[in-house]
């Protein structure tokens, strides 16, 4: 707001509302991530003793763990609160460990492929800061104790974030056996290290908040600010006036100078496709490829063009009559174009300036086909390589 010493202790309101709008300014802290993807390296617990829902702290007899990183997993979590997650462990059922209610004989390996959907608890209970807590359910696949099942899962937990990238997961997922003749139901504890990225973040309720005080005195500084001095405002509205006025100038100024680029470059492709259709085409003799001296000539009119302008690319487009099979005429076709080309890529034309087309019979210029009878000048109209400017 543009006001003068006066203004400010005339209209004391106004001093009044900056000095507030400039306590409740939006920060960083009321921003808060709302959707990102997240992947997670820890390890897990398992306790499949059998009695696992009965004493859930057994650690010394009922838990078994690996001494390294034996979990990863990557998920993605969404504004409404809901997250997708694919879960990969391993561990080691210990000898000696009490599984399936029966001590374990030897070391055997524990493997787990787990999906679920999460939701966080922060939609129902509001933002808890760096305090995450969250529930879900899913399924999966476990190979345990030489038995493989898949499983039905709920999982609790919470992650603990120290920045809008990095935290720690903490979380408890029971699983329930699919297979109840042979196998068991058990439970997986699990901590890692998380990373958020592709992080979307909003406004909390405080910043909600905020932001509402803030429109509603920016609307009340307006209405003060209607107020100001008639002279004060008529000076403004002529600054203003003038101001638009430039601007609308210079659009049209862009406009016409744009325009007079597009006429001069369409004028230039009028230029060169009337210099072109004065080469005409290139008539080969029934069954051959060659070119005859008169081609040459011509051929060499088309390199003398293009040398004169660098930047012009050519289509050369070869064909045939209708006599004789489809199969051969694309060949002869081909030879044609080749030909062509060649003849001006020797004249010092670069080949990338050069595209070929063997169009064979299929693009026949007159109603001479294999239905129908023609002279030898019609189907020799046939026998052609065109060239045509190749635009950007």
């Amino acid at each position: 707001m543009k006001t003068t010493k006066t203004t400010c202790i005339a209209l004391t309101f106004v001093c009044t509302w900056l000095s507030t709008a400039q306590d409740i300014q939006l920060t960083q802290k009321d921003s808060i991530v709302q959707s990102f993807w997240m992947v997670s390296l820890g390890t897990n617990f398992v306790d499949d003793s059998g009695d696992e829902f009965g004493e859930l702290f057994d650690f010394k007899e009922g838990w078994n763990a690996v001494p390294y990183p034996s979990r990863i997993s990557i998920g993605r979590y969404f504004k409404n609160g809901l997250g997708l997650e694919a879960i990969g462990t391993y561990n080691k059922y210990k000898e000696g460990k009490t599984v399936d209610n029966s001590i374990n004989p030897e070391d055997v390996d524990y493997l787990g492929l787990d999906f679920r959907i999460s939701y966080d608890l922060n939609m129902i209970l509001g933002e808890t800061g760096f305090f995450d807590p969250y529930v879900g359910i899913g399924a999966g696949y476990t190979d345990a104790n030489n038995q493989g099942r898949g499983t039905y899962n709920a999982v609790i937990g919470f992650r603990t974030w120290f920045s809008d990238r990095f935290g720690l997961d903490f979380n408890s997922t029971g699983k329930w056996t699919m297979n109840t003749e042979n196998s068991t139901n058990h439970v997986q504890h699990a901590l890692g290290v998380a990373y958020r990225f592709n992080v979307e973040k909003g406004l909390s309720r405080k910043g909600e908040e905020k932001l509402a005080l803030l429109e509603e005195l920016e609307k009340e500084q307006k209405r003060v600010q209607d107020s100001i001095a008639i002279k004060q405002r008529e000076d403004e509205e002529a600054i203003l006036l003038a101001e638009r006025l430039e601007r609308e100038r210079e659009p049209v100024e862009l406009a016409e100078a744009e325009q007079a680029k597009l006429d001069a470059e369409q004028a230039k492709r009028t230029a060169l496709e009337k210099e072109l259709e004065g080469l005409q085409n290139i008539y080969f003799q029934l069954n051959s490829s060659y070119l005859s001296a008169n081609d040459k000539v011509l051929l060499d009119k088309m390199a003398q063009l293009m040398k004169n302008h660098p930047n012009l690319a050519i289509k050369v487009s070869s064909h045939t009559d209708s006599r004789g099979t489809d199969k051969y005429n694309q060949w002869l076709s081909e030879r044609r174009v080749k030909r062509t080309t060649d003849y001006l890529i020797l004249k010092g034309i670069r080949p990338e300036r050069l595209k070929m087309e063997a169009a064979g019979e299929t693009q026949l210029k007159n109603e001479c086909d294999n239905k129908t009878i023609c002279s030898e000048e019609k189907h020799a109209e046939n026998r052609r390589s065109e060239f045509t400017i190749i635009w950007d």
